[in-house]
């Protein structure tokens, strides 16, 4: 999916300018990398907010026009108002095509309802990671991963290791030979009358 952003170049900086910004309906945000310096630059507010929604958004090479001059970015960060619907800052990263980059990607999991663990034995699924790291070149960002749960038995786990990757695309790791995915997990009778939901919210 291809996103393109309008910004413009701002000098100001500080809370004072960023304030400024936002009651104009401006976030002030930044970008840097690609061995240039970081630029300040400031972006239509609604646009963007709208733009976060989309979770594909936050994993693909945004066209970034900077007062009409066209950068390849990807989002790396945003904060929001911790209660209103308001976005007050934003990080992008320049990238070049033949960089190798590292991304989180989420995960999508698929067959979890015909899988042997709910179907049949009626296990709960512990989605124990719901993103990825991965490195890939840019063109081989995948919107998300799918994670195939339909062969899951009861007790047992997806891990890592098998899931399908894209092409282009390597996993990195965090210390863990093979990190769980997912898990199945029986539901014992007293869950399943209601005792244990009662007895999880006392020890929470």
């Amino acid at each position: 999916m291809q996103f393109n952003l309008k910004a413009q170049r701002r000098d100001d900086q500080g809370t004072r300018a960023s304030r400024r910004l936002r009651r104009a309906g401006l976030v002030p945000a930044i970008v840097y990398g690609g061995n240039q310096p970081a630029q300040p630059i400031a972006l239509d507010h609604n646009e963007l907010y709208h733009l976060l929604d989309n979770e594909a958004f936050h994993t693909a090479v945004i066209t970034l026009e900077i007062d009409g001059t066209p950068t390849s970015v990807l989002l790396r960060d945003a904060q929001y108002h911790p209660f209103k619907p308001i976005v007050l800052h934003a990080d992008f990263q320049r990238v070049a095509a033949d960089e190798v980059i590292h991304i989180k990607v989420p995960l999508h999991f698929v067959g979890e309802a015909e899988s042997p663990a709910v179907k049949l034995h009626h296990c709960i699924v512990n989605h124990v990671l719901t993103e990825l790291d991965v490195r890939c070149l840019p063109k081989d960002i995948p919107e998300y991963i799918e994670v195939d749960l339909s062969q899951l038995e009861p007790g047992h786990s997806v891990h890592v290791s098998h899931i399908t990757l894209p092409a282009g695309v390597t996993v990195v790791s965090h210390g863990e030979e093979d990190p769980v995915v997912a898990t199945a997990v029986k539901v014992s009778s007293g869950e399943t009358s209601g005792e244990g939901e009662v007895e999880g919210e006392g020890e929470a």
